[in-house]
């Protein structure tokens, strides 16, 4: 552990590094082990950051008398502007529909930052690459498009091309006509409740605090209208037509809201 880059650094320049972190390699090089021990996995494929941990996980194994163990990485996918795409930095991605929406998860990929429209299309798409090649070098407001074909190509690709149109229309419901549209993500509360409270049960605030933020900057919207007091009551008045209520931040994250 002495000899790693990520912990000698931080040694050198006499940072604090928690038992948590300084540990980290070997418990996941434990859980290399474990896994080959319970399942037969042999392979551990991760981003090239993780090459140290994933070497300590062939050595435990070795020492443990673990048949051979592999590992494989690749070029770690960063976005741009150099951030890393991962759950540490935005939020988990899941695969899994019942731990991300197809919704969701057809939004994360239409909020793909400009410059990389045409990276993720051939990374993350099976579309011909002269189409990538004329999408990639649309403008302005034409880009939009762009990103919205990467969203329902990659959508596709995990969900089917079904639930990856009806994630689009969703989207182009909610976005352009201002819709509740079905398909959108949909959670159940007893009302009356807080705005506060609503807003964090709908995964658009972490906190209470952050809610509250979010009003000061004009960026909640009850059922379309910014929402301008942190201490409103929400109450089965503000039920629609379809008897739900639709909680918005910014243009982009929609959640109805059913009552209980």
């Amino acid at each position: 552990m002495l000899t790693m880059d990520s912990v000698k650094l931080r040694l050198d320049r006499e940072q604090p590094m928690s038992f948590l972190e300084f540990n980290y390699s070997i418990m996941q090089a434990y859980d290399f082990v474990e896994l080959n021990k319970r399942y037969g996995c042999r392979l551990q494929s991760s981003g090239s950051d993780q090459w140290g941990n994933v070497v300590s996980g062939l050595e435990l194994g070795r020492r443990m008398g673990s048949p051979q163990l592999f590992g494989l990485t690749t070029p770690l996918i960063t976005t741009s502007s150099g951030a890393k795409m991962g759950k540490t930095a935005a939020g988990a991605v899941w695969l899994n529909k019942e731990m991300l929406s197809v919704y969701d998860y057809w939004q994360f990929w239409r909020n793909t930052e400009d410059g990389d429209v045409g990276r993720f299309l051939r990374l993350f798409t099976d579309m011909p690459l002269d189409e990538i090649a004329r999408l990639e070098t649309l403008q302005g407001a034409e880009l939009n498009d762009a990103k919205k074909v990467l969203a329902t190509e990659a959508t596709a690709l995990l969900h089917g091309r079904e639930a990856a149109d009806g994630a689009a229309d969703t989207a182009r419901r909610a976005f352009e006509e201002g819709a509740s549209a079905e398909g959108l993500p949909t959670i159940s509360a007893k009302l009356p409740d807080g705005i506060l409270n609503l807003a964090v049960a709908a995964g658009l605030a972490a906190s209470n605090s952050e809610a509250r933020r979010l009003i000061t900057n004009n960026g909640l919207k009850l059922n379309d209208e910014a929402v301008s007091d942190p201490k409103l009551t929400v109450d089965s008045s503000a039920l629609n037509s379809d008897g739900v209520l639709k909680l918005s931040s910014g243009k982009k994250k929609h959640v109805l809201v059913k009552p209980a």
